[in-house]
């Protein structure tokens, strides 16, 4: 069986043919407001986990690990079991899962608002089961909520980008309880800080990363590993 990472590499040439017609990161031109309902910055520090599922994990792992009062970052599966949690298995697209990516943050340096807001900020809410070039169940664009604030928060900001009309279609983001996280495989971590020329990191993650920068430049930090 051919992995799922060598048909990336098959498609790098189209991707780059392709970069100036349809970027993978152009879902919209309109700057993305903040929550109306948010959480409150934690008196105290501490430490939260959130996971999102954007598409490839590689992308979102790289904006998210650049965001100030982010702790750390774990690229992984969710909504599947832990007997299928691989990349070769996920990549068949019948085990439930979708790439994620498990972020820990400081609740008193940003809120799970901000988060959110940066999440639907660096990718395309209104496609369902793919990311640009990217397609099946496990690219699709996924809030795994660890509690009911979190879910309340993020229920009311989907309504509110909707209402709003900034997307051009309506968002098709699942919202669901997180009920397991499984760990990538190591060389999937920090893949795109690793692999910085690689023709899809260049077209795919990096307008992420360049997104992240220009619209949230109070946020954005520089990342050179754990």
């Amino acid at each position: 069986m051919i992995s799922y990472s060598s048909v990336r590499s098959v498609i790098t040439g189209v991707l780059l043919a392709l970069a100036f017609c349809v970027g993978c990161n152009s879902q919209t031109n309109a700057k993305i407001p903040p929550p109306a309902r948010n959480t409150v910055l934690a008196q105290k520090p501490g430490k939260e986990t959130a996971v999102f599922a954007g598409g490839c994990f590689w992308g979102t792992q790289a904006v998210f690990e650049r965001v100030k009062g982010v702790l750390d970052t774990t690229a992984g599966y969710s909504g599947g079991s832990a007997s299928t949690a691989t990349y070769e298995q996920v990549g068949q697209e019948n085990t439930g899962h979708a790439e994620s990516v498990k972020v820990v943050f400081d609740p008193s340096k940003i809120t799970y608002g901000q988060l959110l807001q940066i999440f639907f900020a660096v990718h395309d809410p209104t496609q369902l089961n793919r990311q640009g070039p990217d397609v099946g169940t496990s690219y699709r664009s996924a809030i795994f909520y660890s509690n009911e604030e979190q879910h309340k928060v993020a229920v009311a900001y989907i309504a509110l980008l909707d209402e709003a009309k900034v997307f051009p279609k309506p968002i098709v983001t699942q919202v669901t309880p997180l009920k397991g996280f499984y760990d990538a495989e190591a060389y999937h971590q920090d893949y795109a800080m690793y692999h910085p020329e690689n023709p899809y990191i260049l077209v795919c993650d990096k307008p992420k990363i360049d997104t992240l920068k220009k619209e949230f430049p109070n946020l954005f930090q520089e990342y050179h590993g754990k």
